[in-house]
């Protein structure tokens, strides 16, 4: 794996990342009960369900202009990742709350990137996230800055193991960027990849909030992956994203029935201008 370097508060110095971990990194395991470390009392939770995970290798110079300032690109093998995940919400809840029902859960579908930060932590940067509900659009664009936006979406499921997701955008542009994925589930994975662990493994998430760049862990079981054969891929969203169109077929498809998530208190950085 190539070297990284990170640039936080204007200074440049080489990071060594964190390995990858199909685990939680951290200070407290995952289980039904309480928890401990920073996590015991989470900001939020939510459960990501019946998710479709694509993946398209890109040179990491056409991403790194995109990732917030004090994070480089996360690499394998020289490559970084562009990611188009799709999947349903469900009920997001606030601190120990039980979680929304209808606000809470929706569908969703998200482009993403993978990060390092000054601190060698890898982690997940949203470049857009499309959601069927206008108030937790509003309430994350206002809250932590992430680039979601309100859209039409459903998700459908045959007998035969097919989903199929579909949105279009509403609010705010590009209107009309719009995905549409079509997957047959396969059998399960016993042991995931070098590679699969790497694009799914992510224990946190990079933002940029009031200018300084903001790291959100969150934790959950390990991945429920199986292989996935893909039977329709027509989108619009990774473009709009600011990202070069993938060229041929995903180097990964993945689905996953999905896990429960905890999200702990951002740990907020100084980190102005470009990376």
């Amino acid at each position: 794996m190539r070297g990284h370097e990170a640039r936080e508060g204007g200074t440049s110095e080489p990071v060594s990342p964190e390995p990858v971990s199909p685990e939680p990194v951290g200070p407290e395991p995952v289980s039904p009960e309480p928890l401990g470390g920073e996590l015991r009392r989470p900001l939020l939770t939510q459960q990501w369900r019946d998710l479709t995970m694509l993946h398209w290798a890109v040179e990491p110079e056409a991403v790194a202009p995109l990732l917030p300032a004090g994070t480089v690109p996360d690499v394998f093998d020289g490559a970084a990742y562009v990611g188009l995940i799709a999947f349903r919400m469900y009920r997001v809840g606030f601190f120990r709350l039980p979680g929304v029902p209808y606000l809470g859960t929706f569908p969703e579908t998200n482009v993403r990137l993978y990060s390092v930060d000054g601190r060698g932590r890898r982690a997940v940067v949203f470049r857009s996230l499309d959601a069927s509900r206008l108030v937790p659009v509003l309430v994350a664009r206002a809250s932590l800055r992430l680039p979601y936006m309100w859209a039409r979406m459903r998700i459908r499921q045959d007998e035969a193991g097919t989903f199929t997701y579909t949105s279009g955008r509403r609010w705010p542009g590009p209107v009309g960027a719009a995905a549409r994925i079509g997957v047959r589930v396969g059998e399960a994975i016993a042991e995931p990849t070098p590679l699969e662990h790497f694009l799914t493994a992510r224990w946190a998430l990079h933002t940029t909030v009031l200018g300084r760049l903001t790291h959100l862990p969150n934790t959950h079981a390990r991945w429920p992956l199986h292989r996935a054969e893909l039977l329709d891929c027509r989108e619009t969203v990774i473009t709009a994203a600011g990202l070069p169109a993938p060229v041929g077929p995903p180097a990964s498809v993945l689905y996953s029935p999905g896990v429960a998530v905890r999200f702990g208190r951002p740990d907020v950085r100084g980190g102005h201008g470009c990376p």
